[in-house]
């Protein structure tokens, strides 16, 4: 597997993308730049003409997650199982193209990919990997993942679910919230309190006494399905424990996964959002000359250029450190926080551009700048990302 370019992988070209302006391809592999092009290819074929309609009908289309495991996108981090084993800046690159299309699309490949699939992989059983990962990266299984609840968002640590033993068996009840996928899941991992600590089951959604109902309506991620979870004496049998973890490390580790996407990701959503302004701006007559002409217009793409390419190069030195083996935890906040935080900021310059023209489906800023506002609080909001760095920068720590 290539962490990094060698010099034979260089190219001299420059690249397509209209807001580059450092020739990031030519930093890229050639192995990472065909996954991308894939990737990117499928996103204009298949998504972006429907995407407006989906999103404004609130309706995903679970006829694309078999395209997403041809393409390799399910559980694409892991090995074995089917999975497709490819580096993490291989998961970032088709990340942003996902996100260029829609949040909803990237949620998908991160909920199934790096929490569920992610989840049962370093944590769970051989027998828990056999069972459902090979059905997973196939996309004939979808698994979501229970911790949020309705009083337990940025402190997962105040949950209420809990496990009881009943003999041999686990008895599960609780709810959780803000769910992905769960009405449309096969395996649901549930992070519950029991006597000894927070454990987590692998619980089939077919179980008596487990409900998901859809949250709607909504005003941000509408082509993606969130859900809430209510756990009823849901009865599980001894083996629905992940055996190898205790306490929130376990759902950490999985979120640290999606948030590293997340900083990738973002930065799709705000090349697409520029690359409409731009081409608006060009064809846009006011005042008999092209927006584009004008010095307040190109200061705003400007300024949109500058943070896309910054968002880039900080996603992929961290995918480069996650290659390695050095990723840390704080400099993943660094790229959620950053990265989520400079996409709002662009997809709405972008939307002024845009004009009355903005606010309609037909371009893609304001409904991307509407996602974005749950990708920024999910996996951990600006505040709690910017106290994980104050807390790295400082050695102490403000939470409570």
């Amino acid at each position: 597997m290539t962490l990094a370019p060698t010099s034979a992988d260089i190219h001299d070209s420059t690249t397509g993308d209209p807001a580059d302006l450092v020739s990031f391809d030519t930093i890229l592999s050639s192995e990472e730049l065909a996954l991308r092009d894939r990737v990117r290819a499928f996103v204009q074929e298949q998504i972006k003409p429907n995407i407006a309609t989906w999103y404004e009908e609130a309706k995903f289309l679970l006829e694309i997650v078999p395209e997403f495991a041809k393409l390799g996108l399910l559980g694409m981090h892991l090995k074995g199982y089917g999975c497709a084993g490819r580096s993490a800046v291989d998961y970032g690159l088709a990340a942003a193209e996902l996100e260029a299309g829609d949040s909803g699309l990237r949620t998908f490949v991160s909920v199934q990919g790096s929490l569920a699939m992610t989840a049962i992989s370093k944590h769970g059983s051989v027998e828990q990997k056999d069972e459902w990962l090979p059905r997973m990266a196939a996309g004939e299984a979808i698994g979501c993942f229970g911790l949020t609840e309705p009083g337990a968002g940025s402190d997962p640590s105040s949950m209420t679910t809990f496990g009881r033993r009943d003999g041999k068996d686990w008895i599960l009840n609780g709810t959780k919230r803000w769910i992905g996928l769960a009405n449309v899941a096969q395996v649901a991992i549930i992070w519950a309190q029991t006597d000894a600590g927070i454990r987590g089951f692998v619980v089939p959604t077919d179980m008596p006494g487990f409900t998901a109902t859809p949250i709607e309506p909504k005003l941000s991620m509408r082509a993606s399905i969130q859900c809430e979870i209510n756990l009823h004496d849901v009865r599980l049998p001894a083996e629905a424990v992940l055996p190898d973890v205790t306490g929130l490390k376990g759902p950490f580790a999985c979120l640290n996964e999606a948030r590293y996407g997340i900083a990738w990701g973002t930065m799709g959503a705000a090349r697409d959002a520029f690359e409409d302004a731009l081409s608006y701006s060009k064809e846009r007559l006011q005042f008999g000359r092209p927006l584009a002409g004008y010095q307040l217009t190109q200061q705003k793409l400007v300024d949109m250029a500058l943070e896309i390419n910054k968002g880039f190069l900080l996603a992929l030195h961290l995918g480069r450190l996650k290659d390695a083996g050095k990723l840390q935890p704080h400099q993943i906040s660094v790229g959620k926080l950053n990265n989520c935080r400079e996409a709002i900021k662009i997809c709405r310059e972008a939307r002024t551009i845009l004009g009355g023209n903005g606010i309609t489906l037909d371009y893609s800023p304001l409904r991307h700048a509407n996602n974005l506002e749950s990708v920024r609080t999910y996996e951990g909001t600006d505040e709690v990302h910017t106290l994980i760095l104050g807390q790295k920068l400082t050695g102490t720590g403000a939470f409570r």
